[in-house]
């Protein structure tokens, strides 16, 4: 049975993600409403806005749909502003969010869009290293019990998992690397 991964398409760059899945084999949609998160087996959270994001998925449903489908085990991945709104706490900002990573973000840790750059993040948990694209990116401040660090970038812890939850500060979808992609394609395709 194949599985099929949705991409959140509320804002932000979802079609890098969706390009990103085909490349590697996937069957990939786009989700807007719950009745679209309905028909999928995982779900990815893309970079873009969170403030903007967080407000649409409140008032159409979406996030309370995303929170019991993770209740369910499906696998979620959020990059950059989708790890924001995994997160159970932000720093100094008072926003919508899903509460489903137990973790404390700091948004924007790096500086301004003008102060976006590439560089290599080791993952050694996985045993890869990959470029990370850092656009505005988040900094995890703080691991609840049951998070792991995925990779840091220098002090900076910027890629977390819990069960079957992953959060990244950059952008895999933005290089033509697809390991982090198969990888949430395997938890997917281990779960429907």
């Amino acid at each position: 049975m194949s599985s099929l991964v949705g991409v959140a398409a509320v804002q932000g760059d979802f079609v890098k993600h969706i390009e990103a899945l085909q490349r590697c084999g996937a069957a990939a949609v786009e989700v807007r409403s719950p009745e679209d998160l309905a028909t999928v087996d995982g779900l990815i959270i893309p970079g873009g806005e969170s403030t903007t994001v967080g407000l649409l998925m409140e008032r159409y449903g979406l996030g309370a749909a995303i929170r019991e489908r993770a209740g369910q085990g499906m696998p979620i991945w959020g990059t950059c502003m989708g790890m924001i709104l995994l997160a159970r706490e932000i720093e100094d900002k008072e926003q919508y969010r899903l509460n489903l990573l137990d973790i404390t973000v700091r948004r924007n840790a790096f500086g301004a869009q003008v102060n976006s750059f590439e560089d290599e993040v080791s993952m050694p948990s996985l045993g890869i290293q990959v470029v990370g694209v850092f656009i505005r990116a988040p900094i995890v401040t703080r691991l609840g019990e049951g998070v792991e660090e995925l990779a840091r970038y220098g002090d900076h812890v910027v890629a977390v998992r819990q069960g079957s939850i992953m959060g990244t500060s950059f952008h895999p979808e933005l290089t033509e690397d697809t390991r982090l992609h198969e990888l949430f394609l395997s938890w997917v395709r281990e779960r429907s």
